[in-house]
């Protein structure tokens, strides 16, 4: 009887995960195969694939000085983007948990942060336009008050607009996770540590940083792994004049280079993956989450 009702349960666990199995194999599972698989293929330049299995697509990919530099280029825009939007999405979740008295208000305000995510990327991208362009309103302010005798040309379409547009964008991925790991601990921890003497950043350094470095390992993991895949920010905000790795392999799509294409994506999602997996090192997930 026992072995019975264990295969029962086992065949209601089962039936429970099936319909993320029926979503997860044909739609993301088989994708990443057929991506895997046209990268070992050849190209016959006009389109077409030849089913012989090569290793030029990687070879080329890796000894390209011009991808290595695109590389380079994605990870700094991932760094800078993670760094801004940590230390922005710390301090107003900081600021939520620990200096809002009402919890109805900081929940309020929190909501208040989602606001401008109601909008497309694309809008929220035109608005820094009339802010950082030439005749926009900081380099008018900075005019008129004398700090400066020209407009400045960093301000838009170069690689400050794109890490601007990136924090812009991202922030909301750090403040989320980190506001649900502060919220977790126990106001009497710091009111015990207030209590013995301890200043403001030794209780930030040695309590909360601690217990919720599950909000910024999640909230660094959606941030990292969304820049590492985006072409599209760095494409408008640079003008042109900066790239990245998605957008060289979306050129290579454009004149019908799929296998080289699927060499740079299966590249990409490796070191994204690697990434990912740094990050999950510095904390457990799982068992934080049940704690």
């Amino acid at each position: 009887m026992r072995s019975i009702a264990k295969a029962k349960r086992g065949h209601a666990g089962w039936l429970l995960i099936l319909p993320l199995v029926l979503i997860v194999v044909p739609f993301f599972i088989v994708p990443i195969i057929g991506v895997v698989a046209a990268s070992f293929v050849q190209s016959d330049g006009f389109g077409g694939i030849i089913p012989s299995f090569t290793l030029d697509n990687y070879k080329s990919v890796l000894t390209s000085q011009l991808t290595l530099q695109l590389y380079w280029a994605t990870l700094k825009f991932a760094v800078f983007a993670w760094f801004f939007s940590l230390l922005i999405g710390f301090w107003i979740a900081y600021f939520l948990v620990f200096h809002v008295r009402n919890q109805l208000l900081a929940l309020g305000l929190f909501l208040l942060c989602t606001v401008p995510f109601w909008t497309s990327n694309i809008i929220r991208m035109i608005s820094w336009i009339p802010l950082l362009g030439k005749e926009g309103l900081i380099n008018g302010a900075l005019t008129g008050a004398g700090v400066i005798d020209q407009p400045l040309d960093i301000l838009l379409f170069s690689s400050l607009a794109v890490v601007i547009a990136y924090v812009h964008q991202l922030t909301i991925f750090m403040i989320v996770p980190i506001f649900n790991s502060m919220a977790r601990i126990d106001k009497r921890t710091i009111e015990a540590a207030r209590d013995a003497g301890a200043s403001r950043f030794d209780i930030v350094r040695l309590i909360v940083l601690p217990l919720c470095k599950t909000g910024i390992a999640l909230g660094s993991i959606f941030v990292v792994s969304i820049v590492m895949g985006d072409f599209f920010v760095v494409k408008v905000m640079s003008g042109g004049g900066s790239a990245s790795v998605v957008g060289a392999f979306y050129e290579d799509i454009g004149v019908l280079q799929y296998p080289s294409a699927a060499a740079s994506a299966t590249l990409l999602t490796v070191i994204v993956l690697l990434l990912v997996v740094a990050i999950l090192r510095t904390v457990d997930i799982r068992k934080e989450l049940t704690r």
